[in-house]
């Protein structure tokens, strides 16, 4: 039996004895019917989530602990923002998101002390629900792994993987100081290798084009390659490559990602942020999922995790959670029960 194997029977067999910290229904490992009284009809890993924003400010672990309770959330990543917002002097009113002004954003390692912190304040009980990324690097950095390394000799057995690297997003990439991040950049080599060596998952948020060729995916090639030269590295990648202006033609697109996943056992993919309203779900059917992508998820069930992207703020976090709730309906409950708990927890280090 291989480890992914293995990985996934260990964490269906702990979660049937009980998930600590959370008091949700374990009928939820297979999906609860349609027709269910609770709020919170499925236990969900939320596999893509930043405790602060682009400002490194948060509502703080209490209201995070509460929000997770409220959508059914037994687990989540948690990462940090691998950038941070300037304050230029010319704007008058300080920013509270990357596009609030034209301010420039750059690289902060600090981020991955302040998750580290407040997750080893948590009593065991809740610690055990939360898995660190290390995201807190220059991308474009050759040094950028010995960042990695620190962390994990500063803060032994708390990382359980490495993201969300950012590559290219949209007009993020635009407002960052320095060279162009990438997939197959470089100075991700060793850090991909890392993880490869130290079974630390990857989320790699990396756009499949840009703002100016919005109907083309002209740099999925560059996850393509990372994923060619690093076989044993599994990557998560963060949205299936989509973001909020493309105009992809969505049956060609899955068609790709087939292709992708058929190729690359060691590529995942989670569904998070404003992707599964703006592409998943079928425009001309209110509250449907495509035909092309609920075909393609079924087909590779294992392949597929769901996350809130909520970053430091949880106004929002209860509807990013449920709102999966109609492609999990549209699974069968086996199925269901991967997409929303257990490929994720499958891919964490043993």
């Amino acid at each position: 039996m291989d480890r992914r194997a293995f990985l996934k029977i260990a964490a269906v067999g702990a979660l049937a004895g009980g998930v600590q910290g959370f008091s949700g229904p374990l009928s939820a490992l297979a999906g609860a019917g349609s027709g269910s009284d609770s709020a919170a009809r499925y236990m969900v890993a939320d596999s893509h989530f930043h405790y602060v924003d682009f400002l490194q400010k948060t509502e703080g672990m209490d209201a995070l602990l509460l929000a997770m309770e409220n959508a059914g959330v037994g687990h989540t990543m948690i990462s940090g923002m691998p950038l941070v917002k300037k304050w230029d002097a010319a704007e008058p009113e300080e920013p509270r998101y990357y596009l609030d002004d034209n301010g420039r954003t750059y690289w902060y390692s600090a981020t991955d002390f302040i998750v580290a912190r407040r997750v080893m304040e948590l009593p065991d009980q809740a610690r055990s629900r939360f898995h660190p990324f290390i995201c807190g690097f220059n991308a474009t950095d050759k040094h950028a792994v010995l960042h990695v390394e620190r962390m994990l000799e500063e803060y032994p057995g708390l990382w359980q993987g490495i993201g969300e690297v950012f590559g290219h997003r949209d007009d993020l990439t635009n407002l960052t100081y320095g060279e162009t991040a990438r997939a197959n950049h470089p100075a991700l080599d060793p850090v991909y290798d890392l993880a490869a060596q130290k079974n630390l998952p990857v989320n790699l948020h990396n756009n499949a084009t840009s703002r100016n060729r919005l109907d083309r995916p002209i740099y999925v090639y560059e996850v393509q390659e990372a994923l060619t030269r690093h076989p044993r590295t599994v990557i998560i990648w963060a949205h299936a490559g989509l973001s909020r202006m493309l105009d992809l033609d969505q049956p060609a697109y899955t068609g790709l990602l087939r292709e992708m996943l058929t190729k690359h056992d060691n590529l995942y993919i989670d569904l998070s942020w404003l992707i599964f309203e703006n592409y998943v779900l079928d425009p001309g059917s209110p509250g449907q999922v495509r035909p092309c992508w609920l075909t393609l998820i079924s087909d590779f069930s294992d392949r597929f995790m769901i996350g809130s992207d909520n970053i430091g703020h949880f106004a929002t976090y209860n509807q990013n959670i449920t709102k999966y709730y109609q492609l999990l309906d549209a699974l069968s409950p086996e199925k269901a029960g991967k997409v929303a708990l257990t490929n994720f927890l499958s891919l964490l280090p043993g």
